[in-house]
Formats: C-alpha cells, sequence, structure tokens
C-alpha cells in the first residue's frame, strides 16, 4: 500500500499524512485552529460538531459555554456514532466542523440547509478555486468571512509523531445568515499555536 494515497485513491496534500484504516480522512484538528475561530467569531447557540472524531474540536468549543452535540459517521469512542451527516435533517443554531477534504462540497450544501445563524468549514485555502465552485456554490451562497491561518496547520493521525510543519495552507470559511452580504477576507493574528499548543 502506497500511504501518500488517501484510501479513496486521491493525493493527500501532505506526505507526512498517512492513510487511516479506522474510516477515510480522520485527521484530528490541533486545538489552536479551532481558538483561532472561537477567539473571532461569536457562536450564539448550540453548535453541532459533525464529524467530531476523536472529539478535538469539541472540547474546545464547549468552551465558548454552548452546547456541543458532536457527531461523527465512524466510531472513534466520542460522540454519537453513525450519523451521516449528508443525510442529516435536523436544524441546529450553528455548525462548525473540520469535514472529510473528499466531501466537503456535500457538508458545504448540508450545513447551509441545516445551520441557522452560522456555519463553519476547515478547508485548505485552495477551496476557493474551481470554475464548479464558483459556479454551483459561491456564486449562489458565498461565505461571508474566510479566516486565512497566518501559520501553518499541520494534521497527523492520532497518536503519531508530531513534527514538522504543514505544506497546506487552510482557512475557515464562515456563512453567517445574520450577514449583510459579500464575503471578507480576514487573516488571523500569529501566535495562536504557541498559545494554545
Amino acid at each position: 500500500m502506497d500511504n501518500t494515497y488517501n484510501l479513496n485513491g486521491g493525493f493527500k496534500p501532505t506526505t507526512k499524512r498517512f492513510a487511516d484504516l479506522d474510516g477515510p480522512d480522520y485527521f484530528p484538528t490541533p486545538a489552536w485552529a479551532t481558538y483561532a475561530l472561537i477567539d473571532n467569531e461569536d457562536f450564539k447557540g448550540d453548535i453541532w460538531e459533525s464529524a467530531c472524531g476523536n472529539g478535538a474540536m469539541s472540547d474546545v468549543l464547549e468552551k465558548t459555554g454552548a452546547q456541543v452535540r458532536s457527531s461523527d459517521l465512524y466510531d472513534r469512542g466520542y460522540g454519537e456514532a453513525g450519523i451521516d451527516f449528508l443525510n442529516a435533517d435536523t436544524r441546529v443554531k450553528n455548525i462548525v466542523t473540520n469535514p472529510p477534504y473528499n466531501a466537503a462540497e456535500g457538508f458545504l450544501r448540508s450545513g447551509l440547509s441545516l445551520a441557522e445563524n452560522k456555519f463553519a468549514l476547515l478547508l485548505r485555502l485552495a477551496f476557493l478555486e474551481g470554475s464548479n465552485r464558483q459556479r454551483t456554490i459561491f456564486s449562489v451562497s458565498p461565505p461571508s468571512r474566510v479566516w486565512v491561518f497566518s501559520e501553518r496547520i499541520t494534521f497527523y493521525p492520532a497518536n503519531a509523531e508530531r513534527k514538522g510543519s504543514g505544506t497546506t495552507a487552510y482557512a475557515w470559511f464562515v456563512w453567517d445568515k445574520n450577514s449583510l452580504g459579500g464575503t471578507e477576507l480576514k487573516w488571523f493574528k500569529p501566535g495562536y499555536k504557541a498559545k494554545y499548543s
């Protein structure tokens, strides 16, 4: 097996990511990446973390004081297992998640219909590219804000040795139902990695 490939055969964004045999595309989110979001965006009401994995993001989201629902399609020992977000019909105030990248567009469509206030996805910055996304997503439902990380996120499988730094740029894409329209491009200040790692 060539570990530089995802289970579905596509190239990984960096060769430091290894295939996860417990389910596709599982790389827990470093706490500091979630702190960057909640320090800069207010979430009023409950929050659904719909790809919770081992609870790394949910643990940080609970610090907002909001009630956090955690679910995942796979059983990783945290939250509700077997919940298929792509076919869900439960409406909630807010949704915050780091989706499997091979299902990011599906998560986006589901999130837009299910979130009443805010919907935030942690995605590669390159998600902004592509004529198909421009036609089917961004011209119809552009994000309210795109928060670009000024520090690189490195994703590791659970319990992997942590060394080096990532080579892929990431951003939080936030859809705010109370926004007046248009997309703001913003940058997180450096320092989150040192403060919350």
